[in-house]
Order: structure tokens, then C-alpha cells, then sequence
């Protein structure tokens, strides 16, 4: 029996389906909210980000949401913004886009350890590299480390799922922990 829930359980949240990219640095808490795609013909070209800032003396979540921002690959003035769960402190930052004809492609998180008794907040920012090579840092925190690189989708990104924890009330509270984008 314990085998089977390896197998039914543990095996597809370590190893996340063909065709989607994921990192190995990721925060622990929360669940992973649905996979949302850009429509047919679409791909990520940009992304904004949901950012809480430094709380002082309160309690901090850094990254709370991920947005992407699809163009359609022949017409590149219809365009989508599409978003997985998130967390429901902080702003949403601009939009860094890859320009007039690349897409993302891959991407790292700067994440920040368990604190144990101190303040957690799991993801901080993220970084994507473009199908042109150029590297877009999202305007997130500086709390944790970067860890690695994916690895690459080809022909770009097109489709987002987040691992957000919820509100603990009287708890300390992380939001983003974690992504999964799909390839197209």
C-alpha cells in the first residue's frame, strides 16, 4: 500500500509532467493551484510580479503572484495575461518583456531557506531568459539565494502553475513557494 502512494502521490509532484519546466529550489508550503495556458497560438513574451515589501517588525511574504504575458506568434499586438493561485498581499510590479520577437524560455527563483523559528517567506523573485538570450530579473526581494536554471522550452513558455500557501492567521505566512511553467 505504501508503494502505490509513492507511486500515485509522491512520484508526479517530483517529477512534473513532460512539456513543463520546473526548478529543484522551490519553497515546501502550500498547494499547487491549476495550470493556466496562453490561448492556441500564444506564447509568454513577459511577466509581472506580485511583490510584498519589507514589512519591518510584521510579517513578511515577498512573492505572492506571477503573471505572464502572451502574444499571439503571428499577430503580436493581441495579447493575454494569464495567472495561476496567489497570494493576497503585496502589488503587482511592471511588465519586463523580452521585445519585439523573443519569448521566455526558461527561468531560476531566489528563494529563501526555512528559518525555523524566524520569519519565512519562501520565493523571493525570479528570473527568465529569453529565446534571444537576453536575461529579464523580475523587481522582486533580495531575501534567499538563486538557485539554478531550468531547464529550456524550446519554443518558449505557455502556461503557468504556482504552489501558494495560504493565509495562517496568527501564523507566519509565505504565499509563493514555488512554479511550474509548460512549454508550448
Amino acid at each position: 500500500m505504501s508503494l502505490l502512494f509513492v507511486l500515485l502521490v509522491i512520484v508526479p509532484l517530483a517529477f512534473p509532467p513532460v512539456g513543463s519546466i520546473s526548478v529543484s529550489n522551490g519553497g515546501r508550503w502550500g498547494s499547487w493551484g491549476r495550470m493556466v495556458s496562453c490561448p492556441s497560438g500564444y506564447r509568454a513574451f513577459g511577466f509581472s510580479l506580485k511583490v510584498e515589501g519589507r514589512q519591518g517588525g510584521g510579517d513578511d511574504t515577498a512573492l505572492n503572484g506571477i503573471r505572464l504575458l502572451c502574444r499571439h506568434v503571428n499577430n503580436y499586438s493581441a495579447r493575454r495575461i494569464i495567472a495561476s493561485s496567489e497570494g493576497r498581499w503585496g502589488r503587482w510590479t511592471s511588465y519586463r518583456t523580452c521585445g519585439c520577437a523573443g519569448y521566455l524560455r526558461s527561468f531560476r527563483l531566489r528563494v529563501e531557506r526555512p528559518q525555523g523559528w524566524g520569519d519565512d517567506t519562501a520565493a523571493n523573485n525570479i528570473m527568465f531568459r529569453c529565446t534571444d538570450g537576453r536575461l529579464l530579473t523580475g523587481a522582486g526581494l533580495t531575501w534567499g539565494s538563486w538557485g539554478g536554471w531550468s531547464s529550456s522550452c524550446t519554443r518558449g513558455i505557455c502556461g503557468i502553475r504556482t504552489k501558494i500557501e495560504r493565509p495562517q492567521g496568527w501564523g507566519d505566512d509565505t504565499a509563493l513557494n514555488n512554479v511550474i511553467f509548460r512549454c508550448c
